[in-house]
């Protein structure tokens, strides 16, 4: 597939995929959001591809929000729809990735945005990044996830206090409540999210995509994530990184895992 509005890096086993729509500061439409789906899962089907960072173009956002002139006359069927296609299409699917996405926030993180960023593992944004849900403000509510993510990241407090707000919070109040996990000058952001990325380097494929299942168990419905944890613990023993972990252990060498 050709991509109009991504751009896709590889070094060595860490992918990085940057949104490039500069002249709309990144802003999700319906064709970004196709063209991120089919990176994914074809990233996430390459087995040499172990740790996916995320990030905008430019040096002002990460994603400034979805597009709103393309939904601005949609009818209640028609946004139900947009909603549902986005969560399945990119945001939930982002979410159950089995490989480690690091969002890398390089500036505004809004509506969508935000949602996406979210949706990956976990979040590092540059010192001058801005963050939030403005939706309400629009006569609308942030419909990719983020009455859900929000306050499983922050608490039902803070998380009403955004939404209902629409206002933005500054990088230092997203590191503050739990929202980010680090904060970084924005010319060291990549760099930094590489570091991360080699760290996670080290350990296994396969019982990292078992650990993501695990703890995603625990914020879904219906779903007893002690259960999930436990069939994940014990699939985990059937797995060549198992042996080699185990292995490598006992003779006193570092592991090379295979992800299988």
């Amino acid at each position: 597939m050709n991509y109009n509005n991504i751009l896709i890096a590889k070094d060595g086993h860490v992918a990085t995929v940057t949104i490039n729509r500069p002249t709309k500061l990144n802003a999700l439409n319906v064709a970004t959001i196709q063209e991120l789906h089919h990176a994914f899962k074809t990233l996430e089907e390459d087995p040499l591809t172990r740790v996916i960072i995320l990030t905008g173009s430019g040096e002002k956002a990460f994603v400034a929000g979805a597009d709103i002139a393309e939904f601005a006359h949609f009818s209640v069927e028609e946004g139900a729809q947009l909603a549902a296609q986005g969560q399945e299409l990119l945001f939930n699917f982002l979410e159950k990735l089995r490989t480690p996405v690091i969002a890398a926030i390089n500036g505004f993180a809004l509506g969508g945005g935000l949602e996406l960023a979210m949706s990956c593992h976990f979040r590092v944004a540059s010192d001058n990044a801005k963050m939030g849900l403005p939706e309400v403000s629009l006569g609308v509510i942030p419909g990719y996830g983020g009455t859900q993510r929000l306050p499983q990241l922050v608490g039902k407090g803070r998380a009403m206090e955004m939404i209902m707000t629409a206002g933005m919070i500054s990088a230092e109040d997203a590191y503050r409540i739990g929202l980010v996990n680090h904060l970084t000058p924005q010319s060291e952001l990549l760099a930094f999210c590489n570091s991360i990325a080699e760290k996670i380097l080290k350990n296994s494929p396969a019982a990292i995509s078992q650990a993501i299942k695990a703890v995603n168990a625990n914020f879904t419905e219906g779903v007893n994530g002690y259960e999930t944890e436990i069939k994940s613990f014990g699939k985990c023993f059937g797995t060549e990184d198992f042996k080699e972990g185990t292995t490598a252990f006992l003779e006193k060498r570092k592991a090379e895992f295979k992800g299988v």
